[in-house]
This record gives structure tokens, sequence and C-alpha cells, in this order.
């Protein structure tokens, strides 16, 4: 029994492996037919179509922590996440000479 095409690749889509595995597809090559993706740990593989089919990837949700391919750690934020007493909530006011 011949199994169904599996739908092709689309960039930034995210999908399952067999393993339940989450990637996210970051580049198609359709010269050299191939798919580059990009698991959430930020592992980059490249896949032949051939592979493509075999491993049957499944659509998923992209994963809510954003942060985990683009290997971010807390000190290379824009801010300080604990500095509670500023930020928006904070009083502009208070920044002036008196």
């Amino acid at each position: 029994m011949e199994q169904e095409p599996v739908d092709p690749p689309r960039v930034g889509d995210w999908y399952a492996d067999a393993q339940g595995q989450s990637f996210e597809v970051v580049a198609i090559d359709p010269d050299d037919g191939t798919v580059e993706v990009q698991y959430f740990d930020g592992t980059v593989e490249e896949m032949d179509a051939d592979s493509w089919q075999e491993n049957r990837p499944r659509p998923t949700e992209p994963p809510e922590d954003w942060s985990g391919s683009m290997d971010v750690e807390r000190e290379d934020y824009a801010t300080d996440m604990d500095d509670g007493d500023r930020g928006m909530w904070a009083n502009p006011l208070d920044n002036f000479d008196r």
C-alpha cells in the first residue's frame, strides 16, 4: 500500500517529526531539492525531498517559548528583567533634578 505524499514544506512553518521534536523550516533550495530546518534547541539540519517524504513531518504550532532556538540568555535581553521599580509603570518625572 502506497502512502500519500506529504504536503510540501513552507518557510516559517513549524512541523513535528516522528519522535515529536518540533522544528521550523528556515530555507528551501528548489535547485538542490533540499529543505533546511532548525530544531527548537537551535540545531540546523538539511534534508532532501526524499527524506522529507520519508520522515512524514506533520504541521504543528510554534512553541510558546520563542527563545529556545534563538540561543538567548537572560543577560542578552535588552533590559534588566529584575528591575521592578522601573519600566513602563515608572514616573518619568522621577528622573528630573529638583
